[in-house]
């Protein structure tokens, strides 16, 4: 099951630690989703092929395709430097989607309100949508290992957007009016 917290703010290494607060600040779903407008789903990855509400969930959504990516210092081509793209503060201009096979990682969220980061652990079994324009970043924990199945509505986009560069983006602007919206 996933956990949520608000990151202790130290940006210093090592990242692959959980960079609690002391006391920690635990997120609910529910509260997770009304700062970051994250969206969390629970599916049994050993049968996912099977599972029907998996497979309303890609219907119901539209997402049409899916690749399965296995990050590991033995897989991934360019380890260390991919790593650093993946946690450099970005957005993208479509939802990313993450479903978890197998395997540990965090998925750093900026609020909408006051830009603070939200850390999200994901493990075998989660499901993960990040809406687009969300500022994010994405690490392993000290296991360095996971493999996730990514979905997308139509071909990916792997395009990051930077900050600053993100910050006029019509995507983020689209984002930030609608959290404005739903916390009205």
């Amino acid at each position: 099951m996933v956990r949520a917290w608000y990151h202790d703010g130290a940006d210093n290494e090592p990242r692959s630690h959980p960079h609690m607060m002391d006391p920690c600040q635990f997120l609910s779903l529910e509260e997770l989703n009304k700062i970051t407008g994250a969206e969390y789903f629970q599916f049994d990855a050993d049968t996912i092929e099977s599972n029907e509400e998996y497979q309303k969930l890609r219907r119901e959504r539209g997402y049409k395709n899916e690749d399965c990516v296995e990050l590991t210092r033995e897989t991934l081509p360019n380890y260390d430097e991919k790593m650093e793209i993946f946690y450099k503060e970005h957005l993208h201009e479509d939802e990313e989607i993450r479903f978890i096979v197998d395997g540990t990682g965090y998925f750093d969220l900026r609020t909408a309100g006051s830009d603070q980061w939200i850390r999200i652990e994901v493990t075998k079994n989660d499901m993960l949508i990040v809406p687009a324009g969300t500022y994010h970043r994405f690490t392993l924990d000290t296991n360095e290992y996971i493999k996730s199945r990514r979905l997308f509505t139509e071909l990916p986009k792997w395009t990051p957007i930077n900050r600053p560069i993100g910050d006029e983006h019509p995507m983020r602007l689209q984002y930030l009016r609608d959290m404005s919206a739903a916390a009205s």
